[in-house]
């Protein structure tokens, strides 16, 4: 846990220009798991990223603003796009941090004009795109799954054609097949929207859910009641459903992750995905999902960014975590049947992925393996006959049985060691 405290750390740590102290304070408030995992980056490509998520907060903040009405909203957000080069511009909005960040709005543009060129070009071209996006969803109701997958590529699939695009701009990857950073940002996407239930439907002054109606009017007349009890089997029935609709993403993130080539993007992209399966896992089949918040404990975030270093551990924990969900279907979900093989499907995946990981290891098991026989023929030898030893000025001498129940303890120690891979 030592590496994600340093991580936390460097977080607090502001930078001395002021827009950019005041760009990162703003980071950690709005999300300090963000500015934690940003802190593996290299400084170049941190401070893009940093403006990137910003200014597509910023963006966010005036899409959520129910008090602003939409004649005013809609040539905000298609215009959004522009205002990154006016230094001047602001437009008070939002609550809490969310309106400190757009009061103090020309910070985050003055720091975006430093960035190189090529990176403030990738930032305005999705700021553009997405603003279009949203306000093309300001009054469209999300009814069909395509519509699901449209609103999602807008809002996250669009972050990472972003990302990969700042990625390729900084030199340290290939520009990544677009259908693949699409579903990167759809996973993590849906994955929220699912979890968010309760959050969204109780949102002042007016909800604002995403759930597709051409999936939860299978399984009630409206989408609020799912928070009663009456209706709790037909809700967590709904939220399985999407949960495998999810899952469909879950082979492209794979095979984006597995094309990434530096250690710290991939740390990067890979924790927020496991982050998501783990979370699909406990909403899978839960009813906490309505009546509370449901989320990986705090610990076990911690050591997902601790270990997570090669696609070895992400091939790992999607299949333990994919394992879960597949243990949690039930033979009386509607969708039960579409979910196991969504389940095998990424199994297959993980376990296709984790085989040359375990042939590599495999002279290593043998040779634990190998000590662990020779110390239990010695053992067995010396328990038949006792052990008498005397050798400078010292003298030692145990019986058989004493012998046999040190020799014990003692594989059973190393052979615990090897098996969790201390020694």
């Amino acid at each position: 846990m030592l590496r994600v405290r340093q991580l936390v750390e460097r977080a607090k740590r502001l930078p001395q220009d002021p827009d950019l102290a005041f760009c990162y304070d703003m980071l950690n408030r709005v999300s300090r798991s963000f500015a934690v995992v940003i802190q593996q980056l290299g400084p170049e490509l941190r401070d893009a990223i940093c403006l990137f998520y910003l200014v597509l907060r910023g963006l966010d903040t005036v899409e959520d603003s129910m008090d602003i009405p939409v004649v005013t909203k809609l040539p905000i957000l298609l215009s959004f796009h522009k205002t990154m080069y006016d230094p001047t511009w602001t437009f008070p909005c939002g609550e809490n941090h969310y309106k400190r960040l757009m009061d103090n709005y020309p910070c985050v543009t003055r720091a975006f004009l430093r960035l190189n060129k090529q990176y403030q070009e990738v930032i305005a071209d999705i700021t553009r795109r997405m603003g279009a996006g949203m306000a093309k969803y300001i009054e469209k109701e999300v009814v069909t799954r395509a519509d699901f997958d449209e609103y999602c590529h807008y809002v996250a699939g669009l972050v990472g054609l972003g990302l990969s695009g700042l990625f390729e701009q900084s030199g340290l990857e290939e520009r990544a097949p677009d259908e693949l950073s699409n579903s990167m940002g759809l996973f993590l996407q849906k994955t929220n929207i699912v979890r968010d239930y309760l959050e969204d439907i109780n949102e002042e002054p007016a909800p604002r859910m995403f759930w597709p109606r051409d999936v939860w009017s299978k399984y009630g007349e409206k989408l609020e009641e799912f928070r009663e009890p009456a209706h709790r089997e037909a809700a967590v029935h709904c939220a399985n459903d999407l949960i495998t609709e999810t899952l469909r993403h879950v082979p492209h993130s794979l095979r984006y992750m597995a094309a990434l080539r530096d250690p710290l993007v991939f740390g990067f992209c890979a924790i927020p995905q496991i982050m998501a399966i783990g979370t699909l896992a406990l909403c899978y089949n839960n009813p906490a999902v309505f009546t509370g918040v449901v989320k990986l404990r705090r610990g076990l975030s911690a050591k997902v960014m601790d270990r997570t270093k090669t696609m070895e551990h992400v091939y790992r924990d999607f299949l333990n975590w994919t394992r879960v969900i597949k243990r949690k279907v039930t033979k009386t979900d509607p969708n039960a049947e579409a979910t196991i093989k969504r389940c095998e499907k990424i199994e297959k995946l993980c376990l296709d992925g984790l085989a040359p990981y375990q042939r590599s290891q495999l002279p290593a098991i043998l040779l634990k393996l190998f000590i662990i026989l020779l110390l239990a023929v010695v053992g067995f030898r010396l328990s038949a006959t006792g052990l008498h030893w005397e050798g400078l000025g010292l003298a030692l001498s145990l019986d058989a049985e004493t012998v046999r129940n040190v020799v014990a303890l003692l594989l059973i120690a190393i052979g615990s060691l090897f098996v969790l891979g201390i020694v």
